[in-house]
């Protein structure tokens, strides 16, 4: 008995330690010096900070009424909006919502969320043959442009934001380093599944896997039209 209490005891201060060193880079390097959220951007000057810990606050220039769970309001007959973070459930959710009503037009705007719902909203926007439109102003960034692509034909308005950078995929902080690595991996590839599925040019994942989780990469509107992210322009 007493060589089992030991045995926990040793796995439960192995997976702490682990913890522990996980976090010590993130802990010990300094926060991002890009520019706020909202400053513009222009070609070469494109990254901006990002603060994942807050979904619907990432950054400054963010409606301040910005839902913590994606809501589907319609407008008219053929079209839905689709705007908030994306929490987890919402994949389930929205799809069906799309499923009942079944618009012609997705309108999103999301400061990012939940990569797996985001992942799912996209393939049933697909499935169900609907259009995505970021309207003018509007922002799409984190996982969000997951969902954006899924439309069958896509646009982005005036001013409007599309950004993207490094994922977490809802690993456990509790798993030891090579575990996590394992999940981060898989989560990834799903991801680079879903673009290629969708018709992106894989060209986007090199900003996005060179920008860390707190900063955000804002795509030019060449970038958005040359990787396909765009099928139309305003």
């Amino acid at each position: 008995m007493r060589w089992l209490l030991g045995g926990q005891v040793v796995v439960a201060l192995f997976l702490i330690l682990s913890d522990v060193a996980g976090m010590l880079p993130t802990l010990l390097s300094p926060g991002s010096d890009a520019p706020e959220l909202n400053s513009p951007t222009y070609p070469g000057d494109q990254t901006r900070r990002y603060r994942p810990s807050n979904p619907t606050q990432p950054g400054a220039g963010i409606d301040p009424d910005m839902p913590s769970q994606l809501t589907l309001t319609t407008q008219g007959t053929d079209t839905v909006t689709l705007r908030g973070a994306i929490s987890p459930g919402d994949g389930d959710r929205i799809g069906a919502e799309l499923q009942r009503i079944a618009p012609a037009t997705a309108v999103i705007e999301s400061p990012g969320g939940s990569v797996a719902d985001a992942l799912e909203i996209g393939r049933a926007l697909r499935r169900l043959g609907i259009a995505t439109r970021l309207p003018d102003e509007g922002v799409c960034l984190s996982a969000c442009p997951y969902m954006f692509v899924g439309g069958v034909d896509r646009t982005v308005g005036t001013d409007a934001r599309l950004g993207v950078h490094q994922h977490s995929f809802g690993e456990s902080t509790m798993l030891p380093a090579f575990l996590a690595t394992q999940d981060i991996q898989s989560g990834q590839a799903k991801v680079l599944a879903h673009l290629d599925d969708m018709g992106i040019d894989l060209r986007i994942m090199g900003p996005a896997l060179a920008t860390p989780a707190n900063e955000i990469y804002i795509l030019t509107t060449t970038e958005l039209a040359d990787w396909n992210v765009v099928t139309e322009t305003p």
